[in-house]
């Protein structure tokens, strides 16, 4: 890849795309499943400690955009009664119940599951979470995505980035690692506060502020409605 200068070399080594290579095979599909999972427990706990400050009262429903199996959601709608919330994910994300974490956590009756693609349309919501999706995609990709969760959002909405935020050049961060690896894998890269808030004002929001848990392993940037 550093001889080409050219990114993602995981469609040169595999010819496609890293997401449409765990649909075609299941081995690898397995693996990258294992491993969005087994991170998900510490990323909920960041998520959560950060936002912990945050007033979640203007709030009804909480849309979690690309959210898997719903993990993250149904631990917001477990610390929040008076929310309900939709996760939004790929139909092969979805296709099996089992998986779903809202019947786990006694959350069927306020956490619902809607296949669809964000880059096409998302459900209509107050509040938008986006875990780990954004590094996955150029800026173009990015804005796109955004703007559609602008276009649904209710007229007080926000959006809340969640990822691995680049800090400055002198201090160490795991986001540095990472940014070498989402080189390798794909279109996306690691960014910085100010790359994620410029990201917001194309697609239509305000940059609002970002929330840190107290190791700062990752953040949540916060976009709300102009």
């Amino acid at each position: 890849m550093v001889r080409d200068g050219k990114q993602n070399a995981f469609t040169r080594e595999f010819g496609r795309m890293a997401f449409e290579h765990a649909e075609q095979d299941p081995s690898y599909n397995a693996v990258f499943n294992q491993a969005m999972s087994s991170y998900s427990g510490a990323q909920r706990d960041w998520v959560l400690e950060a936002l912990a400050p945050y007033d979640f009262s203007c709030f009804h429903h909480l849309c979690d955009v690309a959210g898997g199996h719903g993990h993250l959601l149904c631990s917001c709608l477990l610390r929040y009664p008076h929310l309900t919330g939709t996760v939004l994910d790929l139909p092969a994300v979805l296709k099996d119940p089992d998986r779903l974490w809202a019947s786990r956590m006694g959350l069927g009756g306020r956490c619902a599951y809607v296949p669809g693609d964000m880059f096409h349309d998302v459900p209509p919501a107050d509040a938008y979470l986006l875990k780990l999706i954004l590094h996955d995609w150029n800026d173009e990709e990015c804005v796109q995505i955004l703007s559609n969760l602008r276009r649904r959002a209710s007229n007080q909405g926000a959006v809340f980035i969640i990822e691995h935020i680049v800090p400055g050049p002198d201090t160490p961060h795991f986001a540095k690692l990472f940014d070498i690896h989402m080189m390798c894998w794909g279109t996306g890269r690691e960014r910085t506060e100010n790359e994620y808030a410029a990201l917001l004002e194309r697609a239509g929001w305000t940059s609002v502020k970002t929330w840190y848990p107290a190791s700062r392993a990752m953040g949540v940037v916060e976009g709300a409605c102009k």
